[in-house]
């Protein structure tokens, strides 16, 4: 090739480029979501969207705001399975699901929640926006529509339905004496939303539908006022009802023992009726039982809750046993802050009691060898209750598993349940028909009627039964709740303070 070759060359090449330019451009892929836009919206920018740019531009977009997004982790796994291309819009924008789901979520009022917990706002105004020619005038504008919608309903749609399936606030984080397994939002849960095919039906499947919480519903709407309460904390004593009736335990079996704490009452519930009543008395409380307000609660930046050491706890387990005529071990606590006081004081205590004091597992004949003023002496002996009228478990004490030690028991202590306020005990759960409940649980037959024979006998000794088929028991608190006899919405003190812990969480989320 000569020197008057190349510039011929050159010029040749130079007029190729635009065409290869042209070419290049032309073999980018376009974005299908685009095309679909432009028919949905009549904005014609949208189909000159490229997949490529619109992938990197997504991507550049989860980086940036993942650190404000609910489960960023999860977020992330969607969109690179699917190309950092949008899912949502692509999936329900045309069939008008983005729409109807914004409507739902902007009615979350209904369920006692903020519609701004779930960027009610901001995905509604993403919508209008994609729709606006106004708005979206150039290309970059486009690109922006179409990222911030998706983001912002990916949020709001998963935080949404986290809610309805699971609640707002975790209560085993906030609550201290909270043993009741409950079920949480996880990868599975997580990726259904993007999974359906018809999102206004999904959503319409995750709605609470007992009859129950659409009757916390109702009073909320009718905005009812409870009895020795302001309008006001009414409302906020309906949400955090129901927000509990949100969270999912485990799926409550055809029989049950029902103990709700705050109403100072026992169910035995089959096939979801009462078959036995009774009242009961519960663990003290940091509050007196009478009407309290539900104030802001702060202790230390909203950290776990620090429960009064006498509360009954929170749990589910199964009655496996009862132990009639039973040996109380008493606890350490006790026997540190009330036994050796009163045997300090009186020297017939333990006999009348009927406690025996025992060394290293073997029993000291006499107790007036203890010298009571010594540091720990509570903790240097254990005490022992044996069967007998005084016993502070009564006659029987039903057994289950939970690492409160509490249990369900008789008493000695009968005018207790005349009392309105029955937050009484040390934290197990005293029962105002103990032989009742061993009835219902039991059934007739020689177990029972074993039972009922003890209870009575004038020589007790202990004796353990096993039960022919374990029973459930929870032990819940609920300050609103519908009743199942009367069917009516009952009201109880929030003796605990747990109203106030679970309203302040709820607003903090």
């Amino acid at each position: 090739m000569n020197n008057k070759q190349v510039p011929k060359l050159l010029r040749s090449l130079l007029m190729l480029l635009p065409c290869l330019i042209l070419m290049e451009a032309c073999n980018k892929p376009k974005s299908k979501t685009g095309a679909e836009l432009t028919k949905i919206t009549g904005i014609k920018l949208y189909k000159d969207l490229d997949a490529e740019v619109l992938s990197d531009k997504l991507k550049a977009a989860l980086s940036k705001r993942g650190k404000s997004m609910s489960n960023p982790k999860f977020t992330e796994q969607i969109y690179e399975q699917a190309d950092y291309q949008p899912v949502l819009i692509a999936k329900f924008l045309p069939d008008s699901g983005l729409k109807n789901a914004a409507k739902k979520i902007s009615a979350t009022e209904e369920h006692g929640l903020s519609a701004e917990n779930f960027q009610a706002a901001k995905l509604n105004a993403a919508l209008e926006k994609i729709y606006s020619k106004t708005e979206v005038n150039t290309i970059d504008k486009a690109y922006d529509a179409v990222i911030d919608l998706e983001l912002i309903a990916s949020g709001a749609i998963t935080d949404y339905t986290a809610a309805m399936q699971y609640g707002i606030v975790s209560p085993r984080k906030i609550f201290a004496q909270f043993y009741t397994k409950v079920l949480r939002p996880d990868s599975i849960s997580f990726k259904k939303p993007y999974q359906t095919s018809n999102i206004t039906a999904f959503l319409d499947s995750i709605q609470p539908k007992s009859e129950a919480y659409r009757m916390l519903q109702t009073a909320l709407s009718q905005k009812i006022t409870a009895p020795g309460h302001s309008a006001e904390e009414t409302k906020r004593i309906i949400k955090v009802n129901m927000e509990r009736l949100r969270w999912h335990t485990a799926k409550q079996e055809d029989k049950y023992v029902w103990v709700n704490i705050p109403a100072f009452e026992l169910q035995v519930m089959e096939k979801q009726k009462p078959v036995l009543s009774m009242k009961v008395c519960v663990g003290e409380g940091r509050n007196t039982g009478q009407s309290t307000p539900l104030t802001e609660y702060d202790e230390n930046d909203l950290k776990k809750d620090r429960a009064f050491n006498r509360e009954t706890p929170q749990l589910k387990s199964m009655i496996h046993s009862v132990q009639v005529n039973p040996v109380w071990n008493i606890p350490e606590s006790i026997a540190s802050n009330e036994i050796v006081k009163y045997a300090s004081q009186d020297r017939y205590y333990l006999s009348n009691k009927n406690i025996d004091v025992f060394y290293k597992g073997k029993k000291v004949e006499d107790t007036e060898t203890i010298d009571w003023s010594a540091p720990d002496v509570g903790k240097t002996y254990t005490f022992k209750q044996q069967p007998g009228a005084d016993n502070s478990l009564g006659k029987i004490k039903f057994l289950f598993n939970n690492q409160s030690s509490v249990y369900l028991h008789d008493t000695p202590a009968q005018a207790a349940f005349n009392l309105a306020v029955r937050a009484v005990s040390h934290g197990c759960v005293r029962l105002e028909k103990p032989l009742e409940l061993a009835r219902v649980l039991f059934g007739p037959g020689g177990k029972f009627d074993k039972i009922k024979e003890g209870m009575q006998s004038k020589d007790p000794k202990a004796e353990n039964i096993s039960l022919p088929k374990q029973v459930a028991v929870y032990l819940v608190y609920f300050t609103c709740w519908k009743d199942s006899s009367s069917g009516k919405l009952m009201f109880a003190n929030d003796i605990y303070g747990q109203d106030a812990v679970l309203y302040t969480h709820l607003n903090k989320a």
